[in-house]
């Protein structure tokens, strides 16, 4: 696919890229909280599947990846899920998986089945059980990270199982951020559930290993919540650029607008041949001679929290 090929069928999901952060924004600043002064995330969301010819118009998805935003009385939730590419090989969807995990998780938020206090990780378990409970069985793999506002006390608990992740900015700089969990370079944890016959033979993390952290955050503080389609081809220097820009916005259109321009900054790094991306220096940290950016699906989650 050309430059010229890839701009137009950027263009054609744009749109739906801004539809999906106006719902987000719907979900997760309730007009009343605002009135009352409640702590509560102003959000917006965009994103672009990695293969513009095979895309799926569903609203929480862009290609594999998937992602949710949530609140129930005292909390705000919002998530990320990359689905595990290599099942295409046999046959099985990998953003079902995703998919499935990261709506099981907000209908948990939003019936009220889990505790705003309780490790992040507790919420992704209660996801990943209803995920291998179903009736028709989901198979495949993915990383996650979920982050959870208690407005109670304003405290923030995440959980982030692989290679997706989380980033707080406050006063132009980084104060907060997960940690990549990986068995080895550019394998991450992941949950997952495989077909009978491959049980065993593939990589399979239990939500308990999800790397966790709790902490307060401030008026203002602006929160991305993304997948590795992000952190692979934006280094973290320009992402904090645009984190700063953003710092006690609460315009959900500003917001949105930010959360576009990462996106389509992440799109376009991503097929740039010539370019030394963040994942093409941790390649070459592991004796393999690459460059270039590495295309994927790209979710970018964009939160300020409003005090």
């Amino acid at each position: 696919m050309d430059i010229m090929q890839s701009l137009a069928l950027s263009g054609r999901l744009f749109s739906r890229a801004l539809w999906n952060g106006i719902c987000n924004y719907s979900n997760c600043a309730d007009q009343s909280l605002c009135r009352k002064r409640e702590p509560h995330l102003v959000s917006a969301v965009c994103g672009f599947p990695k293969d513009f010819s095979n895309v799926r118009i569903k609203k929480g998805q862009f290609g594999d990846d998937a992602w949710f935003t949530a609140k129930y009385k005292n909390a705000d939730v919002i998530g990320v899920a990359d689905g595990v590419g290599g099942w295409r090989h046999y046959g099985i969807d990998p953003g079902e998986f995703s998919s499935f995990l990261m709506s099981a998780c907000e209908r948990l938020v939003m019936s009220g089945r889990f505790i705003p206090s309780a490790p992040a990780s507790s919420l992704l378990g209660r996801s990943y059980q209803e995920l291998r409970e179903s009736k028709h069985p989901i198979l495949g793999s993915s990383t996650a990270c979920v982050l959870v506002l208690n407005r109670e006390n304003c405290s923030v608990h995440t959980a982030n199982i692989g290679d997706s992740g989380f980033v707080i900015v406050r006063g132009g700089r980084v104060v907060h951020r997960s940690e990549e969990q990986i068995h080895y370079f550019n394998t991450p944890f992941q949950l997952s559930f495989a077909p009978p016959q491959h049980s065993g033979l593939v990589l399979s993390d239990r939500p308990e290993a999800a790397d966790t952290s709790e902490f307060k955050v401030e008026d203002g503080d602006v929160i991305l919540v993304a997948t590795d389609g992000v952190f692979d081809n934006v280094p973290a220097s320009l992402l904090l650029v645009e984190l700063s820009k953003i710092q006690g916005e609460k315009d959900p259109f500003r917001l949105q607008g930010t959360a576009n321009t990462i996106a389509l900054m992440a799109r376009s790094l991503a097929f740039d041949a010539h370019y030394l991306s963040p994942f093409a220096q941790r390649a070459r940290e592991n004796g393999i001679d690459a460059t270039g950016g590495k295309p994927d699906d790209i979710t970018v989650l964009l939160a300020t929290v409003a005090l």
